[in-house]
């Protein structure tokens, strides 16, 4: 037994695939991790945050000295959806002068 799908292989051909539960789990996690950046993101969109890029589980924004700070904005990101309440959400972040950078 197994649960199988349809999709276009290399070839552009429509095939008969099959997936397990682990991939299902991690596509799962993925995009419920999705769901709750696009949720911050929206949220401090409405603070006023401009943001300019976001890179997989990132958000750079870019905010004149004293707008906001680290601590606003992480509480802006951790602040749960209706439909997540209780799921224990942290975030983290830093400034960074002139240029974007990895962490």
């Amino acid at each position: 037994m197994a649960v199988t799908f349809e999709g276009l292989n290399a070839s552009n051909k429509w095939v008969r695939g099959e997936t397990y539960s682990g991939k299902l789990v991690e596509n799962i996690t993925q995009a419920t991790a999705r769901d709750l950046l696009a949720e911050a993101m929206r949220r401090m969109e409405l603070a006023g945050l401009e943001i300019v890029a976001h890179v997989h589980d990132e958000v750079i924004i870019e905010a004149p000295v004293g707008k906001t700070t680290v601590a606003e904005v992480c509480g802006i990101m951790n602040k749960n959806p209706v439909w997540a309440e209780g799921l224990p959400l942290s975030s983290a972040g830093y400034i960074g002068e002139k240029f974007y950078f990895k962490d």
